[in-house]
């Protein structure tokens, strides 16, 4: 799952690592580039408040926004999923099965799926998404799993999540809403070993 599909993750990320300002090394910052980080900082925060209100305000869980993807095409799993307000607050949820990924967009109030299907082969993936999807089909633990495991370690309710590969090392990343903040919950998931073989 790239970065740009948890936008949630994201945005958490802008908001632990700041706006990302840079400065010239020799020189102090002038009080234009600061008042600039100030307001970006200002954006940030309003900006994770209005995300944070509408989430609070759904009725649709996000395991069950999962589900309802799921059920779309029996037998699929999720790769990944966003809660997204560009309009009305919906979870963006991709789901694969054998060859082809569905993208999915499931209404954060109703459980109505809200928009029409995108349906794509795995063949159209880039390389890190690809290597995704297939090192899923290799774990055994499920994201509505990492979720509930996620949701009760932070003490909250869960907006986004997929698989990521960081520093070598593949995780379910979730982004849990706890009261007013963001916290990323990275979880290791077992791998499905080879079972031996009796002769």
């Amino acid at each position: 799952m790239p970065k740009i599909q948890l936008l949630a993750l994201l945005f958490c990320s802008a908001v632990v690592t700041g706006t990302g300002a840079m400065a010239d090394i020799t020189r102090a910052p002038s009080d234009a580039a600061r008042q600039s980080a100030a307001a970006q900082d200002d954006v940030d925060e309003a900006t994770m408040r209005r995300v944070l209100e509408q989430f609070h305000a759904t009725r649709v869980p996000l395991d069950q926004a999962m589900t309802i993807a799921e059920r779309l095409h029996d037998g699929s799993r999720t790769a990944d999923v966003n809660f997204e307000i560009s309009g009305p607050a919906v979870y963006r949820v991709r789901t694969i099965k054998n060859e082809h990924i569905y993208e999915n967009v499931i209404d954060a109030s109703t459980g109505s799926v809200s928009q029409r299907e995108v349906a794509s082969s795995l063949k159209e993936l880039d390389r890190e998404d690809l290597a995704n999807v297939v090192a899923l089909k290799w774990i055994k633990q499920e994201l509505s799993d990492a979720v509930r495991v996620a949701e009760k370690a932070a003490e909250g309710k869960a907006l986004a999540g997929g698989l990521m590969k960081q520093d070598d090392k593949l995780n379910f990343v979730v982004v849990v809403a706890t009261g007013d903040r963001l916290k990323e919950v990275l979880l290791e998931p077992p791998k499905v070993g080879r079972q031996p073989t009796h002769r």
